[in-house]
């Protein structure tokens, strides 16, 4: 006979139980409220019933999250932030809106957010891995990409597209229905009515294009040839010979719209926007 071979059974490994989130006494969590695995809710916090807090999420205190928002994984907020309160546009009637904040962010002092409008989609959404410094304000309607920085006092209006890693500088304010492409750059105390285009770089009151942002893109390990494609591409659309239209059509023409950071930039000019493009001063 045979003899029946013994195979070893693997060793089961136990999964850690998943901590439970730690609220504090003063704090108030609406029944309702879902709160992921480790949050912290801190001192003199209110969350309301419809809101859901991601894993390891931390409202150090004096925070309030409202409405339907959501708020991703490790996510923290700092005092007196105001997320999810209904917007601030006359026309909301009630409806339900939506506020959604990625994963990984930091949300200062005073930063508010609003939720979406029926009008506009009815939904407010911030990407992952934002910084949002101490007064910041994101409108409803807003559809912000991922590592996007916005310093001191940032003010985005309603309706507005931002791109992933765009830098807003401190006092900057943007107008109803801009969009800013991937990568752009905006100073402080920036007056920005217009749309910018992806990489470009928009300065003044009322802001206007000002070149490449070179420095961020160099940050962020673009090669040499990547900048110089850009560089020659921002030269033939923005020259002073015929119109923008007529450069777009130039351009198309070129080898370099091959690249895709180029074909970027073309696309956002050609997409249909609600604004008009930021064009170099006397451009």
């Amino acid at each position: 006979m045979s003899k029946k071979l013994k195979t070893k059974q693997p060793d089961l490994i136990k999964a850690a139980p998943a901590a439970s989130p730690k609220i504090h006494p003063s704090a108030i969590v609406e029944a309702g409220a879902q709160i992921g695995a480790g949050a912290e809710i801190g001192p003199f916090c209110h969350v309301g019933g419809e809101v859901t807090i991601g894993a390891g999420v931390r409202l150090l205190s004096h925070v309030v999250v409202a409405g339907r928002t959501t708020i991703g994984d490790r996510t923290r907020v700092f005092p007196f932030a105001s997320l999810g309160h209904e917007p601030q546009d006359l026309k909301y009637q009630g409806e339900p809106v939506i506020l959604e904040i990625g994963a990984d962010c930091t949300i200062r002092e005073g930063v508010t957010m609003n939720p979406g409008t029926g009008g506009g989609g009815s939904v407010t959404s911030v990407g992952d891995r934002c910084t949002f410094l101490a007064n910041a304000h994101v409108a409803h309607d807003c559809r912000i990409g991922s590592n996007v920085i916005f310093s001191n006092g940032v003010l985005v209006a309603g309706h507005c597209t931002v791109g992933d890693f765009v830098i807003i500088g401190g006092g900057a304010g943007v107008h109803q229905f801009c969009r800013i492409g991937h990568h752009a750059f905006v100073g402080g105390l920036a007056g920005v009515e217009n749309d910018i285009i992806p990489y470009g770089m928009a300065l003044g009151n009322r802001a206007g294009l000002a070149g490449l942002n070179v420095v961020g893109m160099k940050r962020l390990q673009f090669g040499r040839e990547q900048i110089q494609s850009l560089r020659h591409a921002y030269r033939l659309l923005f020259s002073n010979e015929g119109t923008l239209a007529e450069r777009l059509v130039d351009i198309e023409g070129e080898k370099v719209a091959d690249d895709p950071y180029v074909r970027e930039i073309i696309d956002f000019i050609k997409a249909p926007s609600e604004r008009s493009l930021c064009l170099p001063r006397g451009g």
